[in-house]
Protein backbone atom coordinates (compact mmCIF):
# COMPACT_ATOMS: atom_id res chain seq x y z
CA UNK A 1 0.00 0.00 0.00
CA UNK A 2 1.84 3.21 -1.11
CA UNK A 3 0.35 6.19 1.44
CA UNK A 4 0.66 9.57 -0.11
CA UNK A 5 2.40 10.70 3.09
CA UNK A 6 3.98 7.72 4.99
CA UNK A 7 4.06 9.02 8.13
CA UNK A 8 -0.11 8.35 7.94
CA UNK A 9 0.94 4.73 8.47
CA UNK A 10 0.81 5.38 12.10
CA UNK A 11 -1.85 8.13 12.61
CA UNK A 12 -4.53 7.62 15.55
CA UNK A 13 -8.27 7.84 14.51
CA UNK A 14 -10.74 9.34 17.07
CA UNK A 15 -14.33 6.52 16.89
CA UNK A 16 -16.83 7.60 19.37
CA UNK A 17 -14.55 8.85 21.99
CA UNK A 18 -11.77 6.72 21.29
CA UNK A 19 -8.92 6.63 20.01
CA UNK A 20 -7.19 3.48 17.91
CA UNK A 21 -4.35 3.00 15.67
CA UNK A 22 -4.94 3.41 11.59
CA UNK A 23 -4.91 -0.49 11.53
CA UNK A 24 -8.25 -0.93 14.13
CA UNK A 25 -10.15 2.16 12.59
CA UNK A 26 -13.54 0.81 12.04
CA UNK A 27 -16.96 0.95 11.96
CA UNK A 28 -19.72 -1.62 12.16
CA UNK A 29 -21.19 -3.09 9.08
CA UNK A 30 -24.64 -2.02 10.61
CA UNK A 31 -23.04 1.28 10.83
CA UNK A 32 -25.68 4.44 8.33
CA UNK A 33 -22.42 5.12 6.39
CA UNK A 34 -21.92 1.61 5.32
CA UNK A 35 -25.47 1.00 4.48
CA UNK A 36 -26.63 4.22 2.46
CA UNK A 37 -23.64 6.61 2.98
CA UNK A 38 -26.21 8.44 5.66
CA UNK A 39 -24.05 10.32 7.03
CA UNK A 40 -22.71 14.50 7.27
CA UNK A 41 -18.68 15.28 6.99
CA UNK A 42 -16.30 18.38 7.01
CA UNK A 43 -13.00 19.14 6.10
CA UNK A 44 -11.23 21.17 7.78
CA UNK A 45 -7.29 22.49 7.15
CA UNK A 46 -4.75 22.95 9.72
CA UNK A 47 -2.52 26.26 9.33
CA UNK A 48 0.26 26.94 11.54
CA UNK A 49 -1.42 25.45 14.95
CA UNK A 50 -4.60 26.62 13.99
CA UNK A 51 -7.71 25.09 12.35
CA UNK A 52 -8.92 27.70 9.57
CA UNK A 53 -12.58 28.48 10.02
CA UNK A 54 -13.38 25.83 12.65
CA UNK A 55 -16.72 27.54 13.56
CA UNK A 56 -18.76 27.72 10.33
CA UNK A 57 -17.33 24.28 9.72
CA UNK A 58 -18.83 23.01 12.86
CA UNK A 59 -22.33 24.91 11.86
CA UNK A 60 -22.72 23.90 8.49
CA UNK A 61 -21.73 20.25 9.82
CA UNK A 62 -25.08 20.72 13.01
CA UNK A 63 -27.09 22.03 10.16
CA UNK A 64 -26.63 18.98 7.84
CA UNK A 65 -27.32 16.83 10.73
CA UNK A 66 -30.62 18.70 11.37
CA UNK A 67 -31.45 18.79 8.15
CA UNK A 68 -30.90 15.03 8.32
CA UNK A 69 -33.23 14.29 11.14
CA UNK A 70 -30.29 12.68 13.10
CA UNK A 71 -31.01 11.53 16.75
CA UNK A 72 -29.05 11.27 19.14
CA UNK A 73 -25.97 13.77 18.12
CA UNK A 74 -23.39 14.72 20.37
CA UNK A 75 -22.87 18.10 21.58
CA UNK A 76 -20.40 20.73 19.83
CA UNK A 77 -18.21 20.86 22.58
CA UNK A 78 -17.88 16.88 22.67
CA UNK A 79 -16.85 17.15 18.55
CA UNK A 80 -14.99 20.14 19.37
CA UNK A 81 -12.74 18.27 21.80
CA UNK A 82 -12.57 15.37 19.53
CA UNK A 83 -10.87 16.96 16.85
CA UNK A 84 -8.58 18.72 19.38
CA UNK A 85 -7.85 14.97 20.84
CA UNK A 86 -6.92 13.88 17.76
CA UNK A 87 -4.72 16.24 16.30
CA UNK A 88 -3.04 16.71 19.83
CA UNK A 89 -2.02 13.09 19.88
CA UNK A 90 -1.02 12.91 16.19
CA UNK A 91 1.25 15.80 16.32
CA UNK A 92 -0.24 17.61 13.92
CA UNK A 93 -0.27 21.63 14.52
CA UNK A 94 0.34 21.96 10.44
CA UNK A 95 0.06 20.90 6.49
CA UNK A 96 -2.91 18.73 8.13
CA UNK A 97 -6.10 17.83 7.34
CA UNK A 98 -9.42 16.78 8.74
CA UNK A 99 -12.07 14.39 7.89
CA UNK A 100 -14.78 14.89 10.38
CA UNK A 101 -17.81 12.50 9.81
CA UNK A 102 -20.77 12.02 11.84
CA UNK A 103 -23.01 9.09 10.75
CA UNK A 104 -26.43 8.06 11.51
CA UNK A 105 -25.26 5.31 13.71
CA UNK A 106 -25.61 1.48 14.01
CA UNK A 107 -28.38 0.05 12.68
CA UNK A 108 -30.09 -2.81 14.56
CA UNK A 109 -30.90 -4.27 11.30
CA UNK A 110 -29.55 -3.43 8.01
CA UNK A 111 -32.58 -1.58 6.36
CA UNK A 112 -33.06 2.17 4.94
CA UNK A 113 -35.37 3.39 8.13
CA UNK A 114 -33.51 5.75 10.53
CA UNK A 115 -35.70 3.79 12.77
CA UNK A 116 -33.67 0.84 13.21
CA UNK A 117 -31.15 3.29 14.12
CA UNK A 118 -31.52 3.78 18.23
CA UNK A 119 -28.04 3.95 19.46
CA UNK A 120 -26.98 7.56 18.41
CA UNK A 121 -24.48 9.13 16.09
CA UNK A 122 -21.14 7.67 15.10
CA UNK A 123 -18.58 10.73 15.37
CA UNK A 124 -14.98 10.06 13.43
CA UNK A 125 -12.35 12.35 13.49
CA UNK A 126 -9.70 11.10 10.85
CA UNK A 127 -6.60 13.48 10.87
CA UNK A 128 -3.76 12.99 8.05
CA UNK A 129 -0.47 14.48 7.12
CA UNK A 130 -1.65 16.39 4.15
CA UNK A 131 -0.99 19.21 2.25
CA UNK A 132 -3.17 20.85 -0.38
CA UNK A 133 -3.71 17.95 -2.84
CA UNK A 134 -3.85 20.12 -6.09
CA UNK A 135 -0.69 21.54 -7.82
CA UNK A 136 -0.58 24.99 -6.42
CA UNK A 137 0.83 26.14 -9.62
CA UNK A 138 -2.36 25.21 -12.30
CA UNK A 139 -4.51 21.83 -12.72
CA UNK A 140 -7.03 21.22 -15.90
CA UNK A 141 -10.57 20.14 -16.89
CA UNK A 142 -13.28 18.41 -18.16
CA UNK A 143 -16.31 18.78 -18.16
CA UNK A 144 -18.17 15.93 -17.04
CA UNK A 145 -21.21 14.35 -19.03
CA UNK A 146 -23.27 13.65 -15.57
CA UNK A 147 -24.85 16.40 -14.10
CA UNK A 148 -24.76 18.06 -10.89
CA UNK A 149 -27.52 17.61 -8.36
CA UNK A 150 -29.86 20.28 -8.17
CA UNK A 151 -32.24 20.64 -5.35
CA UNK A 152 -35.05 18.67 -6.68
CA UNK A 153 -33.21 15.69 -6.42
CA UNK A 154 -30.22 15.59 -3.20
CA UNK A 155 -29.60 19.34 -2.11
CA UNK A 156 -26.10 20.17 -1.91
CA UNK A 157 -26.27 22.52 1.08
CA UNK A 158 -26.53 19.07 3.06
CA UNK A 159 -23.05 18.44 3.11
CA UNK A 160 -23.94 14.57 3.15
CA UNK A 161 -21.44 11.22 2.64
CA UNK A 162 -23.38 10.04 -0.49
CA UNK A 163 -20.95 11.76 -3.21
CA UNK A 164 -21.77 9.18 -6.01
CA UNK A 165 -22.99 11.61 -8.38
CA UNK A 166 -19.48 13.68 -7.79
CA UNK A 167 -17.54 10.25 -7.98
CA UNK A 168 -18.67 9.31 -11.42
CA UNK A 169 -17.98 13.03 -12.44
CA UNK A 170 -14.07 12.55 -11.20
CA UNK A 171 -13.96 9.01 -12.89
CA UNK A 172 -14.84 10.61 -15.79
CA UNK A 173 -11.45 13.08 -15.06
CA UNK A 174 -8.94 10.07 -13.86
CA UNK A 175 -10.09 8.66 -17.94
CA UNK A 176 -9.09 11.54 -19.45
CA UNK A 177 -6.02 12.26 -17.71
CA UNK A 178 -6.87 15.32 -15.93
CA UNK A 179 -7.08 16.84 -12.12
CA UNK A 180 -11.13 16.92 -11.81
CA UNK A 181 -13.77 17.60 -13.54
CA UNK A 182 -16.40 20.66 -14.03
CA UNK A 183 -20.12 19.77 -13.29
CA UNK A 184 -23.04 21.43 -15.32
CA UNK A 185 -26.32 22.09 -13.72
CA UNK A 186 -29.17 21.06 -14.99
CA UNK A 187 -30.35 23.68 -17.42
CA UNK A 188 -26.52 23.78 -18.47
CA UNK A 189 -24.73 26.18 -16.72
CA UNK A 190 -21.37 25.77 -14.41
CA UNK A 191 -21.96 24.69 -11.25
CA UNK A 192 -19.08 23.20 -9.31
CA UNK A 193 -16.26 21.25 -10.08
CA UNK A 194 -16.89 17.36 -8.64
CA UNK A 195 -14.32 18.64 -5.18
CA UNK A 196 -14.26 21.95 -5.45
CA UNK A 197 -16.40 25.56 -6.31
CA UNK A 198 -15.06 27.43 -9.23
CA UNK A 199 -14.26 31.49 -9.90
CA UNK A 200 -13.94 33.19 -12.95
CA UNK A 201 -12.25 36.34 -13.42
CA UNK A 202 -12.73 38.16 -16.73
CA UNK A 203 -11.78 42.37 -17.80
CA UNK A 204 -10.52 42.76 -13.86
CA UNK A 205 -13.91 41.31 -12.28
CA UNK A 206 -14.58 38.24 -10.11
CA UNK A 207 -17.39 35.97 -10.56
CA UNK A 208 -18.64 32.65 -9.14
CA UNK A 209 -22.02 30.49 -10.09
CA UNK A 210 -25.06 30.72 -7.98
CA UNK A 211 -24.75 28.39 -5.12
CA UNK A 212 -27.82 26.48 -6.48
CA UNK A 213 -26.59 23.25 -7.65
CA UNK A 214 -23.10 23.86 -5.97
CA UNK A 215 -22.40 23.47 -2.17
CA UNK A 216 -21.88 27.14 -0.98
CA UNK A 217 -18.11 26.24 0.21
CA UNK A 218 -16.71 27.76 3.25
CA UNK A 219 -13.59 28.29 1.43
CA UNK A 220 -15.78 29.84 -0.93
CA UNK A 221 -17.42 32.12 1.27
CA UNK A 222 -14.10 33.07 2.79
CA UNK A 223 -12.95 34.36 -0.45
CA UNK A 224 -16.01 36.30 -1.29
CA UNK A 225 -14.72 38.07 2.12
CA UNK A 226 -11.26 38.33 0.86
CA UNK A 227 -11.62 40.01 -2.71
CA UNK A 228 -14.52 42.33 -1.50
CA UNK A 229 -11.46 43.00 1.09
CA UNK A 230 -9.34 43.76 -1.21
CA UNK A 231 -11.10 45.96 -3.41
CA UNK A 232 -13.24 43.54 -5.81
CA UNK A 233 -16.55 42.74 -5.87
CA UNK A 234 -17.28 39.66 -6.72
CA UNK A 235 -20.01 38.50 -8.26
CA UNK A 236 -22.70 35.67 -8.21
CA UNK A 237 -24.15 34.56 -12.04
CA UNK A 238 -24.70 32.00 -14.15
CA UNK A 239 -21.60 31.11 -16.18
CA UNK A 240 -21.82 29.09 -19.27
CA UNK A 241 -18.68 27.15 -20.23
CA UNK A 242 -18.05 29.75 -22.97
CA UNK A 243 -17.44 31.85 -20.48
CA UNK A 244 -14.96 29.81 -18.37
CA UNK A 245 -13.16 28.97 -22.20
CA UNK A 246 -13.06 32.59 -22.86
CA UNK A 247 -11.99 33.83 -19.20
CA UNK A 248 -8.59 35.48 -19.05
CA UNK A 249 -8.72 33.15 -15.44
CA UNK A 250 -10.24 30.61 -13.58
CA UNK A 251 -9.74 28.68 -10.04
CA UNK A 252 -11.02 26.80 -7.78
CA UNK A 253 -11.57 26.87 -3.67
CA UNK A 254 -11.66 23.91 -1.27
CA UNK A 255 -10.60 23.00 1.98
CA UNK A 256 -8.50 20.25 0.63
CA UNK A 257 -6.95 21.47 -2.40
CA UNK A 258 -6.96 25.63 -1.37
CA UNK A 259 -6.87 28.34 -4.29
CA UNK A 260 -5.72 26.19 -7.47
CA UNK A 261 -5.30 28.21 -10.73
CA UNK A 262 -7.07 26.25 -13.55
CA UNK A 263 -4.58 26.64 -16.48
CA UNK A 264 -6.85 24.36 -19.19
CA UNK A 265 -10.84 23.33 -19.52
CA UNK A 266 -11.73 21.09 -22.33
CA UNK A 267 -8.50 21.00 -23.93
CA UNK A 268 -8.69 25.57 -24.02
CA UNK A 269 -6.03 27.14 -23.02
CA UNK A 270 -7.41 29.51 -20.01
CA UNK A 271 -6.02 33.23 -20.34
CA UNK A 272 -1.69 32.82 -21.24
CA UNK A 273 -1.92 29.19 -20.01
CA UNK A 274 -0.09 30.47 -16.65
CA UNK A 275 -1.39 31.35 -12.94
CA UNK A 276 -2.97 35.21 -13.66
CA UNK A 277 -2.24 38.19 -11.27
CA UNK A 278 -5.80 37.99 -9.14
CA UNK A 279 -6.01 34.65 -8.51
CA UNK A 280 -2.11 34.35 -7.08
CA UNK A 281 -3.09 37.53 -5.30
CA UNK A 282 -6.11 35.95 -3.73
CA UNK A 283 -3.89 32.76 -2.79
CA UNK A 284 -1.91 34.63 -0.45
CA UNK A 285 -4.42 36.48 0.86
CA UNK A 286 -6.71 33.20 1.88
CA UNK A 287 -3.81 31.94 3.15
CA UNK A 288 -3.26 34.74 5.52
CA UNK A 289 -6.62 34.84 6.16
CA UNK A 290 -6.85 31.37 7.36
CA UNK A 291 -4.24 31.76 9.68
CA UNK A 292 -5.25 34.59 11.17
CA UNK A 293 -8.90 34.23 11.50
CA UNK A 294 -7.98 30.53 12.61
CA UNK A 295 -9.08 29.06 15.58
CA UNK A 296 -5.62 27.90 17.86
CA UNK A 297 -5.01 24.34 18.74
CA UNK A 298 -5.11 24.50 22.83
Amino acid sequence: MQLPDPRNADILVHINGRLVPRGDAKVSVFDSSVQGGDAVWEGLRVYRGRIADFGPHLERLFASAHAMCFAGVPSRAAVRSAVFETLRANGMSDEAHVRLTLTRGEKVTSGMSPHWNQSGCTLIVLAEWKSLVYDQAGIRLITAAVRRNSPQCVDSKIHHNNLINNILAKIEANLAGVDDALMLDLHGFVSETNATNVFVVKNGALFTPHADSCLPGITRAAVLETARDGGLHPVEKNLSLTEVYTADEVFTTGTMGGLAPVLEVDGRTVGDGSRGPITSRLQQAHADRAFAKGEAIP
